[in-house]
């Protein structure tokens, strides 16, 4: 090692640990990574169900998604081959809803609402005069308003068919809950951000194939040491160095949920891990459908939820490189779909495939298997106190959950990593 570098532990081996373990050996450090899973990816990572590989979770990235997909090319992933790009799209069943067009990013959204010929054109010229005002206010508004009240304006069907999507998909949080200021934030970074920002990128490939293998296999050529199946239990800090059970490092870069954290640090940073353990998540849950006949003119669609129907959209795993006829909807926000139980879940989940997808014109369907994560993201609600990374001098903390702008996504992750990473020096 030069005289810079520094023995360092990454404990959590998600997306956030990987960023960091990726970026710490690159910037000269010895590298070990803990991860108490017998795989890495955390909770964007790849499973299996009566032999389909299937992943936890349908996740989406887009094209504001920079560091991620740096990372990605980095560890030698092609981001043009495991992921379809595509123009934002929320189209439903009945051919309705928005497409932006390619191109500049003001130019696009507003091409895109003047074309969205199923919206009145005085909705569509009202839509357009609220995304101005937000502009001119330069994406910022009172803390403790929520996504429900930022829209107060905003014409109904523009509301339930991009707005409300738009916020449960970014920040897995129904409008009436969540803070506008984190979603206008995205919508800064995405809508009006650079060319493409907004362009959703839809895996073609197993989570595993897109970050969390070739990392494996860039770190081990790299000379970092990765255990699995590796619980850390203990962190002690003395002046001189920190031990992770036992074992000796200059620096320590903790990259679990918040739950796990807290436990890490509730000796080393009380107040801290009274923070973290007091966070509220928001689940999601995923279903896979078998449907021999159907046929999607794009491989994603949106989904009309409400009360009676828990998701709000749909993907064509077959069409994005997967297993044929294989089709997965997301519910998002599903506090209330957990409660009423796995059973109402799937009956709701099915009724609303049969009546989005008739069987005269897309055959029958066939229930596969559903998964839940019950705390997926965060709850991304208004003056939400989110945990610092910096704990102590020796000791950070990284994820989707450490302070930031943005809601629990890949990218927030991958950056909050990153950040803990440069932060060793």
């Amino acid at each position: 090692m030069t005289d810079t570098a520094r023995r360092v532990a990454v404990i959590g081996g998600g997306w956030a640990g990987l960023a960091a373990a990726v970026r710490a050996c690159s910037l000269g450090h010895q590298v070990s990574l803990f991860e108490m899973a017998p795989q890495l990816g955390g909770r964007a990572r790849s499973v299996t169900h009566d032999g389909l590989t299937l992943d936890n979770g349908q996740h989406i990235l887009i094209g504001a998604y920079r560091d991620t997909l740096a990372l990605m090319r980095q560890v030698g992933v092609d981001p043009d081959t495991v992921l379809h790009r595509q123009p934002l799209t929320l189209r439903y069943p009945d051919g309705s809803g928005l497409r932006l067009p390619p191109g500049p990013a003001l130019p696009a959204f507003a091409r895109g609402v003047l074309g969205w010929r199923d919206l009145p054109w005085r909705d569509r010229l009202g839509l357009l005069m609220l995304a101005a005002r937000w502009r001119l206010q330069g994406f910022r508004c009172p803390p403790a308003m929520t996504v429900a009240e930022l829209a107060r304006r905003c014409p109904p069907q523009a509301y339930r068919e991009l707005i409300e999507p738009l916020c449960v998909a970014a920040l897995n949080t129904p409008a009436e809950q969540a803070s506008a200021q984190v979603l206008l934030t995205v919508l800064r970074d995405a809508l009006f951000g650079a060319p493409g920002a907004a362009d959703l990128l839809l895996p073609r490939a197993p989570l595993d194939a897109l970050l969390p293998a070739a990392a494996l296999q860039w770190l081990q050529a790299h000379g970092a040491q990765v255990a699995l199946g590796r619980r850390v239990m203990q962190i002690a800090v003395s002046s001189d160095e920190v031990a992770v059970d036992g074992e000796s490092f200059d620096r320590v870069i903790v990259a679990t949920p918040p739950g796990e954290a807290a436990r890490l640090l509730a000796t080393l940073a009380p107040e801290w891990s009274e923070s973290a353990a007091a966070f509220t998540y928001q689940p999601i849950i995923t279903a896979w459908l078998r449907a021999p006949q159907a046929r999607w003119p794009q491989p994603m669609m949106a989904l009309r939820a409400d009360g009676l129907r828990p998701a709000q959209f749909g993907f064509d795993l077959g069409a994005l490189g997967g297993t044929a006829h294989t089709y997965a909807l997301v519910v998002s926000g599903a506090a209330a779909w957990v409660e009423a139980g796995s059973e109402a879940t799937q009956t709701a989940l099915v009724s609303q495939w049969e009546e989005a997808f008739p069987v005269a014109e897309h055959g029958t369907v066939e229930w596969l298997t559903s998964r839940t994560e019950k705390r997926a993201t965060f709850a991304c609600k208004p003056l939400l106190r989110r945990t610092p990374a910096k704990v102590h001098a020796r000791v950070t903390v990284a994820g989707d959950h450490v302070q930031g702008p943005y809601p629990a996504t890949l990218e927030g992750a991958v950056r909050s990593g990153l950040a803990a990473a440069e932060a060793l020096a």
